[in-house]
């Protein structure tokens, strides 16, 4: 077995994306993650849940922004076209910063698969809307909150004129894809980010994308890292450190490009359909 060639602009080996996500729920719901161990009665309004996830627009975000910028980097931020009425100024700043503004639906407490098509091709409207009024630039891609979209949503993003997705979970590698004559490019999503060490230690975020990153750089050229951290997690300062901890080990290396999803989504449309398989890179000519 032997691999390709393939390797990122100016010979860069790893492709390392980082993402934040300022999400926000409507009002009176919360996320259904949370510190606190005891449920409410059913029913209860949950105000700690509440305020809890308010920490991302209120602190979090601006946390994430001084770390990411300390070492140099422009982040992707996926925003809930919520996000960004509630908080234009929070998404202003990103902008401002160079950061590229992504979607991530309208609320985070609103599901997709749940509304139609016509209702999705609404609400991508409406949250597109909203990010382009805070940010001042039409985004060019999506995430889908809580991966709760069907069969329609990715055909419905590319007819809206999205150009890239993150909603890709059956691959880590980039691909290019055609919805109805629209062309897009998928983009695999982080398999771990914050929330996965609320409850236990976040010195797991630093080994697992540490091993990751080590593997790919030393033996799987043309690999793509997706590190993502969410404002009202990652934002607090006890996984904020370790966040700090995994870009300051990443910049150490060479043969490292930091891209924005958009810049990434630039160069694999621009190749052909098959160069950054799996296959293709490492088992070129098998059927």
């Amino acid at each position: 077995m032997s691999d390709t060639a393939v390797v990122w602009p100016d010979g860069a080996r790893v492709a390392v994306l980082v993402s934040v996500l300022l999400e926000t729920w409507a009002d009176g719901r919360s996320p259904t993650y949370f510190p606190r161990t005891t449920p409410l009665k059913a029913g209860m309004r949950d105000e700690a849940g509440i305020q809890w996830s308010q920490y991302g627009p209120n602190e979090g975000i601006w946390r994430l922004m001084r770390i990411v910028e300390s070492h140099s980097i422009t982040a992707t931020a996926f925003c809930n076209g919520l996000s960004a009425e509630q908080y234009p100024d929070a998404v202003a700043r990103l902008a401002s910063g160079g950061h590229e503004i992504a979607a991530h639906g309208f609320a985070q407490s609103e599901y997709l698969h749940e509304q139609g098509p016509a209702g999705q091709a609404a609400t991508i409207e409406r949250t597109v809307t909203a990010i382009e009024r805070a940010s001042g630039k039409r985004p060019t891609g999506w995430l889908t909150p809580v991966y709760g979209g069907d069969k329609d949503t990715v055909p419905l993003l590319a007819k809206a004129g999205l150009q890239w997705h993150c909603d890709v979970l059956d691959s880590s590698c980039p691909r290019i894809e055609t919805h109805d004559s629209h062309t897009m490019v998928g983009i695999p999503w982080s398999e771990f980010v914050d929330n996965r060490v609320l409850r236990s230690s976040p010195r797991d975020y630093f080994d697992v994308y540490k091993g990751t990153f080590d593997y790919l750089h030393r033996n799987e050229p043309g690999g793509v890292l997706h590190i993502g951290i969410h404002a009202h997690f990652g934002g607090r300062p006890l996984i904020a450190a370790v966040f700090n901890e995994v870009l300051a080990y990443v910049r150490r290396h060479d043969s490292v490009w930091f891209p924005t999803c958009s810049q990434l989504a630039a160069i694999v449309a621009a190749a052909p359909a098959q160069t950054y398989s799996y296959r293709q890179r490492f088992f070129p000519g098998n059927p």
